[in-house]
């Protein structure tokens, strides 16, 4: 199956002149979301790692999966104000604005090994926060992995130390 075909495109959204690349629609059908999946489980399977941290919302929805799969932890990287015990944060600017994820500051014990995964790379601001936490927390980022990386957007280029694999590529 044709995977990036059953990815939306929404133009202006959430402002005039970005377009959305929505992986509802990726989701949302049975056979794309189980491919997508399968293909991240195969390309992961016998890597070296303790847990896999997602992004919220979407790296959940790719993350907790692939840790059922892989019997690995799950660790959630939240939005502010979502996560009840001591947390720690970071900052990071969008293409249309800005924003801060969390993560509690005993989620992570130095020396783990941490795959992160969340939806989309574009211009790198949400990952980069979250490599500051996991590193912050002293965990040792393995890899990282995406369902889908626009890269006309050069998120990638402050990433370069890092293992990333997308399982889609949209040159824009």
């Amino acid at each position: 199956m044709d995977l990036k075909a059953t990815i939306r495109e929404i133009p202006d959204f959430p402002k005039k002149g970005i377009i959305f690349y929505d992986l509802t629609t990726l989701f949302k059908n049975p056979v794309a979301y189980q491919q997508s999946m399968a293909e991240l489980l195969e390309h992961y399977r016998g890597l070296d790692f303790n847990y896999i941290v997602g992004i919220e919302a979407r790296g959940f929805i790719i993350g907790a999966p692939l840790a059922i799969a892989l019997n690995k932890g799950f660790i959630p990287i939240r939005k502010p104000g979502k996560l009840p015990a001591e947390i720690i944060s970071a900052s990071y600017d969008l293409e249309y604005g800005s924003n801060s994820i969390e993560i509690h500051q005993d989620a992570i014990k130095p020396g783990d090994k941490i795959l992160l995964v969340d939806d989309l790379l574009a211009t790198g601001g949400t990952i980069k926060a979250a490599i500051d936490l996991i590193e912050g927390l002293g965990g040792e980022l393995v890899s990282i992995g995406f369902l889908l990386e626009l890269e006309f957007l050069n998120g990638r280029k402050d990433l370069e130390e890092y293992n990333i694999f997308s399982l889609l590529k949209e040159k824009g």
